[in-house]
């Protein structure tokens, strides 16, 4: 099967992955699964999603009773055990309040047991859950993921590093083990929309991965474009830009959005209050679900439509659905995994001549 390269930079062929956060589906008779079988299921999906070609697969880490996912880096070497060609990674992997030498080690391991297929995504975390869970104060919240990134970026160097900050203790001399197989992990940082981010991002060299949750994608060309300039002034050369946004597929636009929107409704109201969030209504969701909005939901042919415009707004070069919402049965996940491999993807990359 002919794969679009690792890391596509602009111009390159398009690559289409799908991430998750591991949300706990239902039963057939509707009721929640069990954490066991949860990530039982979810290896199952990660091993559909390659064997109908899918690019990417994501994890991203939480560590909640709805959402289990607190060692990705496990479910995906289980993934890695049954499949050949995807590439596996976190979507996010919350380096804040983990260890950089840990995180390196787990992905470099990885990439081992998958052949070099490994990736990772780090982020500043959304959920903050994982903060008190190991003892980090968030008011520390912009040094650790500062000090923590930039020691990130010397361990992907894979030679010996000397490092020291407020965050953990000081490195001299340290040769971090095992090594990649490719010589470096490729690494995106995940931003929601801050320029700061994005000049971060481009500080380090890595590639840029935009996580568009709600609202208007056209607030987001200006990222991608100042991504690029602070490219070109920190004298890195151009790097990929990818998009992370929800949605779901179905045969049609009815049964996508009768399967899809009322679960995701009670999540992401169920969020608004947590964080003091304005609450979505009914009439916002569908404004997300059309043209310009962050979802991405619908038949086949409506998904890959949006993507390509999507793709084309941002100059971007890969789109990582993520698929799934608490709730959601699992043979529907299972069949938007199929619908997006065998159907969407070839339908985006016509569009886009890729």
């Amino acid at each position: 099967m002919n794969r679009p390269s690792l890391e596509p930079t602009n111009g390159a062929a398009v690559s289409l992955g799908l991430d998750t956060f591991g949300d706990v589906t239902n039963d057939a008779e509707g009721k929640p699964l069990s954490h066991g079988q949860a990530i039982r299921r979810l290896v199952e999906e990660g091993v559909l999603a390659d064997r109908v070609g899918v690019d990417h697969f994501g994890i991203g880490e939480h560590h909640t009773d709805s959402m289990p996912l607190s060692a990705a880096d496990v479910v995906l070497a289980a993934i890695a055990s049954q499949t050949s060609h995807i590439r596996l990674g976190s979507a996010v992997t919350v380096i804040s309040s983990d260890d950089p030498v840990r995180v390196f080690q787990r992905y470099a391991t990885l990439d081992a047991v998958s052949g070099g297929r490994a990736e990772v995504i780090l982020g500043r975390g959304s959920s903050t859950e994982s903060f008190p869970l190991f003892g980090y104060d968030l008011n520390d919240y912009e040094q650790l993921f500062e000090e923590k990134v930039e020691l990130f970026a010397q361990l992907l160097k894979e030679k010996p590093v000397t490092w020291s900050g407020d965050t953990r203790p000081s490195l001299d001399g340290v040769s971090v083990y095992p090594h990649s197989e490719t010589g470096s992990i490729p690494t995106w940082i995940g931003v929601g929309g801050s320029p700061q981010s994005v000049v971060r991002t481009a500080r380090y060299g890595f590639s840029l991965m935009l996580a568009i949750i709600g609202g208007d994608i056209a607030r987001f060309p200006p990222f991608s474009q100042l991504f690029q300039q602070a490219l070109h002034q920190f004298g890195h050369p151009r790097r990929p830009v990818g998009v992370h946004a929800p949605g779901h597929v179905a045969a049609t636009d009815e049964q996508a959005l009768e399967e899809f929107l009322p679960a995701f409704e009670d999540v992401i109201r169920g969020v608004s209050r947590q964080r003091g969030f304005r609450t979505p209504t009914r009439e916002s969701l569908m404004r997300d679900v059309g043209p310009g909005g962050a979802l991405h939901v619908g038949s086949p042919e409506t998904v890959a439509r949006k993507i390509t415009a999507t793709l084309k707004s941002l100059d971007a070069t890969r789109f990582d659905l993520k698929y799934g919402i608490t709730g959601m049965p699992h043979h529907a996940l299972m069949t938007n995994i199929e619908l997006y491999g065998t159907k969407v993807a070839p339908l985006v990359r016509e569009m886009l001549g890729a």
